[in-house]
C-alpha cells in the first residue's frame, strides 16, 4: 500500500503552514466543481498519469507538470474522489523517487474532517465547529448544565452530544437557524441521540416542515443554564432565517459572513431573489450592523481562507466585519441589483437536501452524506 496522509493530518499541516502541494488527479470538471484550497495545487487527470507511465514518460510529464523531484515545495499529497486511483499515483511517482503521500480516502475522507475551537472570552462555553470541506459552521453552547447546538450537521450529530457530555451538560435544544440548502440537517438526530427539543424559526411551517418541531419567534428568548439565547427574525437568504444572540455573541447563521452575505435565491429561485434580496438589505441595516460595534459574529459559513481569532476560531467583531464586506456600503438599490443579478452556482443537490431537512423525503445516512459532498456556494462575493 503507497504511504498515505490521512484527512485530518493533511487539514492540520495546511493549518500549520507547512510547504506541501496537492496533485488532483480527478478529471478537470471534477476539480473544478470542489477541490482542496492549497497554496499549491495541480490537476492532472490519472488517464493522463497512467498514459505517461506506459510509454515510459512520467519523468517528463512530472517536469512538464510542476513536480520537483527534490521536493523544494514539500512533499506532494494526491488526491481523487475515493483514495483509490491516487493511491495507484502515489505508487507510480514513488517508484520514480518522488516524495508523494496518498490521501486517505481521498475526497470522501477529506468530507470527514470535523474540527471544534472554543470561542475565548465569553462566561458561557462555545464550541465552534468547522467542516473544511464545505466551509460549514456550528456551534455548541454550553452554560452550567444545559447545553444547545446551534445548525448541526446529521453527518456529526453524535459528537454534539458526546461533547456536551463530556462538558457535563445535557443537550437542551437543537436550532437550525433556518431550513438549510447546502447540508443535511442534524436537528433531528440530535434530538433522537438526547433529551434535546428540536427548534425551527417561525415561518419554517410554511416552508412545508413535515416533522414536530417548536416554532421560535422573533424576540423569544430560550432559557440556558444561567445564559439566555435570544431570537431575532433576519429574512433575507430565507423568509425564515432566525439569528440567536448570546450576550456579545450573534450567531449570524448565512445571513452576514466574516467576508460576505448569504445569497437570496435558494428558496424562491431567481424570481423571488430580487425581493428576498430587498428584505436582506434590511436585516443587514436595521437588526444586525445596528447592535453594537463589539459585537462578536459567529457566522455560519466560511471558506478556507478566512480570518480567524487568536483562538483559531473563525470569528470577528462587527465593527471589523463591516468594514470588510463592500456590499454592506451600498445604497439599497444597488445592493439589490448586486445581490440578486450576479449569483453562484448553486449548492449541488440543493432541492433533494431542501426536502430532507423539510421532513418531506427520507433517506439513509450514506445517502445523506453523499448529497452534501461538495462546495457550499451559500454566499455572495464580498466585493460590491
Amino acid at each position: 500500500m503507497a504511504d498515505t496522509l490521512s484527512p485530518a493530518e493533511l487539514y492540520d499541516r495546511l493549518q500549520r503552514g507547512e510547504s506541501l502541494s496537492i496533485l488532483d488527479v480527478r478529471n478537470r470538471d471534477e476539480f473544478e466543481e470542489w477541490h482542496i484550497d492549497a497554496p499549491r495545487t495541480i490537476q492532472t487527470p490519472y488517464a493522463q498519469l497512467m498514459s505517461a507511465k506506459v510509454r515510459g514518460e512520467v519523468p517528463e510529464l512530472a517536469e512538464e507538470i510542476g513536480i520537483d523531484p527534490a521536493s523544494r515545495d514539500g512533499p506532494i499529497v494526491a488526491v481523487c474522489p475515493q483514495g483509490d486511483a491516487s493511491e495507484a499515483v502515489t505508487e507510480l511517482l514513488r517508484e520514480e523517487g518522488y516524495d508523494v503521500r496518498n490521501l486517505e480516502d481521498g475526497m470522501e475522507g477529506w468530507a470527514t474532517v470535523y474540527v471544534a475551537r472554543e470561542i475565548d472570552g465569553g462566561s458561557e462555553t462555545i464550541v465552534q465547529y468547522e467542516r473544511p470541506s464545505s466551509g460549514c459552521l456550528s456551534y455548541l453552547v454550553v452554560s452550567g448544565n444545559e447545553a444547545a447546538v446551534i445548525d448541526p450537521l446529521r453527518s456529526f450529530a453524535d459528537r454534539y452530544v458526546h461533547d456536551a457530555a463530556e462538558r457535563d451538560a445535557d443537550l437542551r435544544y437543537a436550532i437550525d437557524t433556518h431550513v438549510h440548502a447546502d447540508h443535511v440537517s442534524g436537528l433531528r438526530a440530535v434530538a433522537e441521540r438526547s433529551d434535546a427539543e428540536p427548534l425551527l424559526p417561525a415561518g419554517a411551517t410554511e416552508r412545508g416542515v413535515a416533522f414536530d418541531a417548536r416554532i421560535v419567534e422573533d424576540g423569544d428568548e430560550l432559557a440556558l443554564g444561567d445564559a439566555t439565547l435570544t431570537a431575532i427574525h433576519a429574512p433575507g437568504h430565507t423568509s425564515e432565517m432566525t439569528l440567536f444572540r448570546l450576550g456579545d455573541v450573534l450567531f449570524s447563521a448565512d445571513t452576514l459572513f466574516l467576508d460576505g452575505i448569504g445569497r437570496p435565491d435558494l428558496e424562491a429561485g431567481s424570481d423571488g431573489a430580487r425581493a428576498l434580496a430587498d428584505s436582506l438589505y434590511g436585516t443587514l441595516h436595521d437588526r444586525v450592523l445596528s447592535l453594537p460595534e463589539g459585537t462578536l459574529v459567529a457566522p455560519g459559513h466560511a471558506d478556507s481562507g478566512a480570518r480567524r481569532g487568536n483562538d483559531g476560531t473563525i470569528t470577528e467583531r462587527l465593527d471589523a466585519v463591516r468594514e470588510s464586506v463592500p456590499l454592506l456600503s451600498l445604497d439599497r438599490d444597488s445592493f439589490v441589483r448586486r445581490v440578486a443579478d450576479d449569483l453562484p452556482p448553486r449548492p449541488a443537490n440543493f432541492e433533494e437536501i431542501v426536502a430532507v431537512n423539510l421532513g418531506r423525503e427520507t433517506v439513509d445516512t450514506e445517502t445523506a452524506f453523499e448529497l452534501e459532498l461538495g462546495p457550499n456556494n451559500c454566499a455572495v462575493s464580498s466585493e460590491p
